[in-house]
């Protein structure tokens, strides 16, 4: 693979190929160049990078391990399954790792408020956690049905002091949380900053959360050279708005040798409304102020979309997963609901790690792959967040 191809990405206006940029009003992007020209001065300094450093040292608890999950690749009979732990970070995702960064460019341009949307709330916590840490009033809006269903990350965002904003329109999930908080942060967009968080949004969001997030990738590499002597196989993680798969998977792209699979929510079925299935079966569209895949009606309207994973119930994916796809570089497949709950059990009761629903569907896939290999092969997870957040909703679901 040519460096050009990834490393240069994205171009000067924000676009990976033809997904991306800023499809936003001239007011907007003027504000949006503002933060792009903040982080592109902040990342350069010294004094930031040794204090992200540290944080996400002492305050993390990176490097997160990487585990050989033997119990289950026995179980399976095929090929190896590893998983990179970032469900050991503090606040229990990889979130955290862009969420700090945010925080603290949020804190540089002197903001006075953080505004976001959270899904399964992984988000949620991480941002009011990071802002909590730099002193940054915290406002976090989040679908009603996400906040009936992901009860402890509510509870743990009050106590952390963010201000909650329910939201009960339309299906009142994460897309829904996304458009009330953009309109929250439209009424003052000099002053609050909106924390976006995912690779998705208009540039420079996509290309900031990724390179706080490759962090993962980073580490990845070398670690799992360092335990098994060479690179993966297979490389995977679930893919909603897509941050954590950036996060593992930009280390990797130009290794030929690897096979890079993103898992998207086949939810009930890819043959029903019900799925989230974007860059499977959505088309090229506009949404949230970038060019991406999204899931549309036929009318060209967002399609109301599902996942068991709250944090994966998104109609669109980040502009940079979509160029990927297109030249070929990630596989793109699913795992259902039905999988995903499967794989969520059998890793809690095989190995004693009690995963996030939304990592659940990577590792369905990678259980589902390991049937096929030898034993001499293997795939790496990202185990991006884990399951404190699913487990009463996971018990009620399944009667225990």
């Amino acid at each position: 693979m040519k460096t050009i191809e990834f490393a240069a990405m994205p171009d000067s206006k924000g676009f990976f190929g033809n997904y991306g940029g800023q499809q936003i009003p001239p007011e907007l992007k003027t504000i949006m160049d503002e933060i792009n020209d903040a982080y592109e001065e902040i990342r350069q300094q010294a004094e930031f990078q040794q204090e992200l450093k540290q944080l996400f040292s002492d305050y993390v608890g990176r490097p997160s391990p990487i585990y050989h999950a033997k119990r289950l690749s026995d179980q399976i009979g095929g090929g190896q399954i590893y998983l990179k732990r970032e469900d050991l970070n503090h606040t229990g995702a990889h979130k955290i790792n862009h969420c700090l960064g945010e925080a603290l460019l949020a804190k540089y341009m002197g903001k006075t408020k953080v505004i976001a949307e959270t899904g399964a709330g992984q988000h949620g916590v991480a941002l009011a956690t990071a802002c909590a840490l730099v002193g940054i009033p915290c406002e976090i809006h989040m679908g009603q049905v996400d906040i009936e269903k992901e009860h402890p990350n509510v509870t743990k965002m009050k106590i952390l002091g963010c201000k909650l904003i329910p939201v009960t329109r339309g299906t009142a999930t994460l897309k829904d949380a996304v458009d009330s908080a953009f309109e929250e942060y439209l009424k003052d967009p000099v002053n609050f900053i909106y924390a976006i968080g995912s690779v998705v949004g208009p540039h420079p969001f996509p290309k900031m959360v990724r390179d706080f997030q490759s962090i993962i990738g980073i580490e990845a590499r070398q670690q799992i050279q360092d335990k098994t002597g060479r690179l993966p196989d297979f490389l995977t993680a679930c893919v909603g708005g897509g941050s954590n798969a950036m996060g593992l998977f930009t280390a990797f792209l130009e290794d030929e040798s690897v096979n890079i699979v993103g898992v998207e929510p086949a939810g009930k079925g890819l043959d029903t409304p019900d799925h989230s299935a974007t860059l499977t079966l959505g088309k090229p569209s506009t949404l949230h102020g970038m060019n991406c895949y999204v899931l549309e009606t036929d009318d060209g309207e967002p399609m109301p979309v599902h996942s068991i994973a709250s944090g994966l119930d998104y109609p669109g994916v980040g502009p940079q997963h979509c160029y990927l796809k297109d030249l070929g570089r990630i596989d793109y497949q699913t795992a259902s609901d039905q999988e995903c709950l499967d794989a969520f059990m059998t890793l809690s009761r095989v190995e004693g790690i009690i995963p996030a629903l939304e990592s659940a569907h990577a590792v369905a896939w990678a259980m589902r792959k390991a049937k096929t290999l030898s034993k001499d092969q293997f795939i790496l997870v990202n185990l991006s967040g884990r399951g404190d957040k699913d487990a009463d909703y996971v018990a009620d679901k399944l009667g225990l």
